[in-house]
């Protein structure tokens, strides 16, 4: 078989044209664009790096953004004092906090403390919960736009065995609900697991996001399958093993441009949303 190809580089394209009308009619109508505030502590240059292609997403649709940058020694209570100040500027609709922050903070602290409407990326155990128990909420962007990647292609959800490699608290879980939220059974995998590749075996939808190169091998995936691999590591692999596989799943997410351009838009694509919501209003 011929697998489908899940672009999200195609799709992220796609999806910034009909974002920049959107902020074009924003501008017209009202005078003022949406506004992300992205927050980078430290001296990390990948997460300047991230930073700065956020910076970068923002412009190609004719939206703002607001670049902060503190020290490496900045502690909990200024990052909070920050954080605050941002809760509070009307004029900012989103609030992105660059993970990791230096040690001597406490990172859950200061992602709790971001407003839910302005958690444009899914971090706050609120909006975890809320969007678990599918209220109104913005999902976390990773598994967000993953989401928005299956739902482009029509790839189907319910009443499959979706299995989920990871557990971590911006991915592997809020990924695991938002699949038990569109009807799909889920099982959630991960490095305590016995017999691992049983569990993958039995997936008519793999999700790897383990954080491993090609830690999953081609051989524990099943024909037909819809292999969607959220790593990416030096060299240009996943955490899937994905050559073996593109002549015998149903479709799969290539590394890099499949997952990883959906992230970055889906935060802005949910600033947007954050945007219109409060500007429109005024």
């Amino acid at each position: 078989m011929t697998a489908l190809i899940l672009d999200g580089k195609a799709l992220a394209k796609k999806t910034e044209e009909a974002l920049a009308k959107r902020v074009k009619n924003l501008l017209e109508s009202t005078g003022a664009t949406p506004i992300l505030a992205t927050i980078l502590v430290g001296n990390d240059p990948a997460s300047a790096t991230y930073v700065k292609m956020k910076g970068n997403a923002c412009e190609r649709i004719g939206m703002e953004s607001l670049r902060i940058e503190l020290p490496e020694e900045t502690t909990t209570e200024q990052l909070l004092a920050k954080i605050d100040e941002l809760n509070n500027n009307t004029n900012v609709h989103g609030i992105l906090l660059q993970h990791p922050v230096p040690e001597q903070i406490d990172e859950r602290a200061c992602f709790d403390a971001i407003a839910l409407e302005k958690d444009v990326d899914g971090v706050t155990c609120l909006g975890f919960g809320r969007m678990s128990m599918q209220e109104d909420a913005y999902g976390c962007a990773t598994p967000k736009g993953i989401m928005r990647l299956l739902e482009a292609y029509d790839i189907p959800l319910e009443g499959k065995h979706a299995v989920v490699v990871g557990r971590s608290p911006i991915l592997g879980k809020p990924m695991a609900m938002m699949l038990l939220n569109a009807n799909a059974t889920v099982t959630i995998c991960h490095s305590r697991t016995q017999n691992l590749a049983a569990h993958i075996q039995q997936a008519d939808i793999i999700v790897g996001a383990v954080g491993k190169p090609e830690f999953i091998k081609a051989d524990w995936i099943k024909e037909g399958a819809v292999v969607v691999d959220a790593g990416y590591h030096p060299g240009g692999v996943g955490d899937i093993e994905l050559a073996p596989l593109v002549d015998r799943v149903t479709a799969y997410t290539p590394v890099p441009g499949g997952v990883g351009p959906m992230t970055i838009n889906t935060l802005i694509y949910q600033t947007v949303d954050s945007g219109e919501r409060k500007i429109n209003v005024k």
